[in-house]
């Protein structure tokens, strides 16, 4: 499609989430927030940076097509001019590509791949970018990150057909928008509400209660209050639940080195054991132990894991 279609006939209000490094994102803020402010001034777009002092984060450009573009052509020309610049004093000779990560909801990302990976092949061809979606979904939520390198109007191209291809097939159920802050975190479960623990602070997280909520919809529980008027989980509550997965299908519930695997036990709070597999058995057993809601968070995590690697979206 061509890219004047989103720029007139499509001059709707648009949200892209680009994932950053700390580095990259101090660039673009720039000294005071000078570079920032003015890329807020110059494009008419409203640019959020997330807060927190970690590794990653992300940056929300939200407003009409015609001004999100023209923020993004900036963001993109400043990455542009660090690479340059890192240069001079570099002995490489020959310059890296502009790379940018863009984090969509899972639910989009079959429409963005195509039937047998042709519409992501398409817009590699037409726009020169190299285009990769991540395999797993970000962790604490339903989002996925779209690698794209090239240059700097490859990949502006490149995210304007991506545009096009969100806005003609909208996000399905619920999105848990990713929160690089979670990471490491620990979380507990209380009073039907999701916490990070940072430090000596338990921290809310509305997205991580919603997909706690949508987890107890599936398979509820009653919730104990205990003597110290704490709304929370007895503990003493532990149950095992077992589910089969077919044998080929196994891979993708642990990931790379048990990365998947473990996500799931740190987000869930539940104990995971998969069998070893049986002679002439097609299926493996899984073993959940834990407190209802954390078991009934990793089946959940477990199901939808499932659920996208049987719509070929779980390409690792």
């Amino acid at each position: 499609m061509d890219s004047g279609v989103i720029e007139s006939g499509l001059n709707v209000t648009l949200t892209i989430r680009l994932l950053m490094h700390g580095k990259e994102v101090g660039s673009i803020i720039g000294k005071k927030g000078e570079t920032v402010k003015k890329m807020r001034e110059e494009s008419g777009a409203r640019i959020n940076i997330s807060e927190g002092n970690c590794p990653e984060r992300i940056t929300t450009l939200v407003g009409p097509t015609t001004a999100i573009f023209k923020a993004f052509s900036m963001i993109i020309e400043k990455l542009e001019e660090d690479i340059s610049s890192s240069m001079t004093n570099s002995t490489a000779t020959t310059k890296p590509p502009v790379t940018l990560r863009i984090v969509v909801p899972a639910s989009q990302c079959g429409s963005l791949i195509g039937k047998g990976g042709c519409k992501i092949k398409e817009i590699r061809e037409s726009t020169g970018a190299q285009v990769q979606v991540a395999g797993d979904m970000l962790p604490n939520s339903t989002e996925r990150a779209i690698t794209i390198a090239g240059t700097p109007q490859s990949i502006i191209e490149c995210v304007k057909q991506i545009c096009v291809v969100m806005l003609e097939s909208p996000p399905k159920g619920v999105t848990i928008p990713y929160r690089p802050k979670l990471s490491g975190s620990p979380v507990i479960f209380a009073g039907g509400q999701a916490y990070a623990v940072q430090g000596q602070h338990a921290i809310p997280q509305p997205d991580l209660t919603k997909l706690h909520q949508l987890a107890m919809q599936q398979n509820p529980f009653p919730i104990a209050t205990n003597t110290t008027g704490f709304t929370g989980i007895d503990a003493s509550q532990n149950t095992t639940h077992e589910m089969t997965i077919p044998n080929d299908l196994i891979g993708c519930i642990i990931g790379r080195q048990g990365a998947k695997i473990n996500e799931i036990r740190q987000t869930s709070g539940a104990q995971i054991k998969i069998a070893n597999p049986v002679d002439g058995s097609t299926d493996r057993q899984v073993t959940i132990t834990g407190i209802p809601a954390s078991i009934s968070l990793a089946k959940y995590l477990i199901n939808a894991r499932l659920s996208s690697e049987a719509t070929g979206l779980a390409t690792n």
